[in-house]
């Protein structure tokens, strides 16, 4: 069997996507992206981005590159936070967010038992319409990630959708 050219060519450049690790997905296009998908599974609206929530999000994670902590900024905002040793992307952090959805029971609206699910149903939050997110390292190893969602969510008693 003879292979051409192209087809030696193209079998490489698999291989070489197969091999290479994948960079970490933090552009503000790779967040939407993430949140709007899984906002469409249950017919909510899509986000868009916010220069200003954005910007929100990384001076309030500047403020904790030092020590790494995740302590919530109580600002106007609503607000994921999510850490990790290793690199985290962005769309890793929301899918560990959305993954919550599992431990979410819509009809009771309420996590199952010592469960948490408010990182959900924030990101599907339908009256929430703006996004701005941010990543840092920090300096004791590790990062943290942010999403700031506007207008806020997660009202007692409310459902998302």
């Amino acid at each position: 069997m003879k292979i051409s050219k192209v087809s030696m060519a193209l079998a490489c450049l698999l291989a070489l996507a197969l091999v290479i690790p994948s960079h970490a997905q933090d552009s503000p296009q790779d967040y939407l992206n993430a949140h709007n998908a899984a906002r469409a599974i249950v017919n909510v609206g899509p986000l868009s981005w916010d220069d200003t929530v954005a910007a929100y999000a990384q001076n309030y994670l500047i403020q904790h590159i030092g020590d790494c902590n995740m302590v919530h900024s109580d600002g106007p905002y609503g607000e994921n936070l999510g850490w990790s040793s290793a690199d985290l992307s962005g769309t890793d952090a929301v899918a560990m967010w959305v993954n919550e959805k599992f431990d979410y029971d819509y009809n009771s609206n309420s996590c199952a038992p010592n469960k948490v699910c408010g990182h959900y149903t924030q990101v599907v939050w339908q009256n929430s319409v703006r996004l701005g997110c941010a990543k840092v390292s920090c300096n004791t190893g590790g990062c943290l990630v942010s999403c700031n969602y506007d207008p806020p969510g997660n009202y007692l008693g409310e459902k998302p959708y």
